[in-house]
């Protein structure tokens, strides 16, 4: 594996580092969510990967490091999937619902729960890992904040706090999450997610939408 990824007689190539950074995080994500940050090891996820752990440790100095890295990682990605999805828009309300339509379907994939779910859990015995998971989480929301913001400014949404709005349209969305989440694959109806974000989407605009918008 390590000795793959380098030139003969030379360090990595840039392309290859990153590729075995890549492995690494997947496997340290993979780690996590299957038994949790406290009962996951850096020797573990070497021995997993077959890579030694000073191959990890010359990247990231201690565990903690190696979750903010994983954690970094999926934020640009997520942050990129909501930025991405309002491109487009018709006006800057259909940019906050394409934003959290888009919030919605990332949110509800397994994958994406298991990990934020073992990470909360621990969160909430952890009061410097509950810290971060708020900045993690303020960081991760910010483009759909910002087109809150603009629809506000646009007399689409009623006046007040952006973050405490994308709050409220963000409760709701978990909630949605959940139930597409839990339901069982082989009696599922694939309309459904639509149904259920709609429904939210309404009572959203009920609760913050101006008169104009609730027509």
């Amino acid at each position: 594996m390590e000795s793959s990824a380098r030139k003969v007689g030379g360090r990595p190539t840039r392309e290859r580092a990153a590729a075995l950074d890549d492995l690494l995080l997947d496997g340290a994500r993979s780690a996590f969510c299957r038994n949790g940050v406290a009962a996951t090891s850096v020797d573990e996820i070497a021995l997993a990967l077959g890579i030694s752990k000073h191959t990890i440790y010359r990247r990231y100095p201690n565990k903690g490091a190696l979750l903010e890295a994983v954690v970094e990682r999926d934020i640009r990605k997520f942050r990129t999937a909501l930025t991405s999805a309002a491109m487009g828009a018709a006006d800057p309300l259909e940019a906050v619902r394409q934003t959290a339509l888009r919030y919605f379907e990332v949110g509800s994939s397994r994958d994406y729960a298991a990990f934020y779910l073992s990470v909360s859990a621990e969160a909430a015995f952890s009061p410097a890992l509950r810290h971060r998971l708020a900045a993690w989480s303020r960081t991760a929301l910010e483009p759909l904040v910002g087109a809150i913001a603009s629809a506000e400014a646009a007399e689409l949404l009623l006046p007040g706090d952006p973050e405490a709005i994308c709050e409220i349209l963000v409760d709701l969305l978990e909630g949605a999450n959940n139930r597409v989440r839990l339901r069982a694959e082989e009696t599922s109806d694939a309309s459904e997610p639509g149904r259920i974000f709609k429904a939210r989407w309404m009572i959203f605009l009920r609760a913050c939408g101006t008169t104009v918008t609730c027509r």
